[in-house]
């Protein structure tokens, strides 16, 4: 029961990625993301309203890093997805979006003093190997020719800034109950998602749109990080971590029956590289330097 918990935050967020591609031509990516946190905030603000009460002599030295978290972890990082999903295809995302746990290795090593291990070194390259793959569809000449397909930058982009964001969450460990610090980055980014939402086009509230901002909402921003939450709680941060390396796979088996996505033999080679890569920085654990057996 207690892997029930990761194994649904995944398939809810790969699900995700594919209503992020469903959103293209459906909605503006400034209206679907500011919907989201909208409607987010107005449903968690009447059971948020209390504990944030109660917390505000610990929030309130702590604006401005919870508003930095917010920017990078709800409102650029998803943002960015939305855009991005009108210029690459949902397989690709999932893909890099996979590149995630080990950015946020790498930031660890450099910002929190976390030693360079071998794994992370070897990891590293392979999954830096398979972002190629898939970025190039298959050809590097064609990339060194043409250069990297913009949705697949923006999306490079926004997990960077997520990676940024988990690093950030992890350094400064603020004394917060989970759901309250969620609360208030949902906040934050409708604050600073709104400016974008009044100088987008807009197409409005429609039956084709209306279904997807609901499962961005209620899904996505509200019971996957539930779900993630607990399963932090029962199986530890290494452990449910490791549940991270299927979003790739997940993805692109719905993308593949929902939005009829090809798989191609670059996705399968970049996606076992990528995937390989993570797997490999997460269980070689030999500290440059000194001498220690794989675990």
């Amino acid at each position: 029961m207690q892997y029930a918990y990761p194994l649904l935050a995944i398939f809810i967020w790969a699900g995700n990625t594919v209503i992020t591609k469903m959103s293209a031509g459906a909605i503006f990516p400034a209206e679907i993301g500011f919907y989201r946190w909208l409607l987010a905030g107005l449903l968690f603000t009447p059971f948020m309203l209390k504990p944030v009460l109660v917390h505000w002599p610990l929030i309130r030295p702590n604006l401005g890093k919870i508003f930095i978290l917010g920017v990078l972890g709800m409102a650029v990082y998803q943002s960015l997805a939305y855009f991005a999903a009108a210029l690459t295809s949902a397989t690709n995302m999932g893909i890099i979006l996979s590149l995630m746990p080990l950015m946020s290795l790498a930031m660890a090593i450099i910002s929190l003093g976390q030693r360079l291990t071998a794994g992370a070194l070897a990891g590293a390259v392979l999954s830096l190997a398979g972002v190629l793959v898939v970025v190039s569809s298959g050809s590097l000449g064609l990339l060194m020719e043409h250069g990297v397909n913009l949705g697949d930058a923006m999306m490079l982009i926004a997990t960077l800034a997520y990676a940024v964001y988990s690093t950030l969450l992890k350094k400064w460990q603020l004394k917060l109950p989970p759901l309250v610090l969620l609360y208030l980055q949902v906040l934050v980014a409708v604050v600073v998602l709104f400016p974008l939402f009044l100088a987008s086009p807009k197409v409005g509230p429609t039956l084709q749109n209306i279904p997807l901002v609901l499962y961005a909402c209620l899904l996505a921003s509200m019971v996957a990080p539930l779900a993630w939450m607990q399963a932090v709680v029962r199986l530890g941060p290494s452990r449910t971590v490791m549940f991270f390396n299927l979003l790739p796979v997940i993805t692109a088996l719905i993308a593949a029956v929902v939005l009829h996505e090809q798989l191609a033999l670059y996705h399968l080679v970049g996606g076992v590289l990528t995937l390989g890569g993570v797997i490999v920085s997460e269980r070689w654990t030999t500290v440059l330097g000194k001498k220690t057996s794989v675990a």
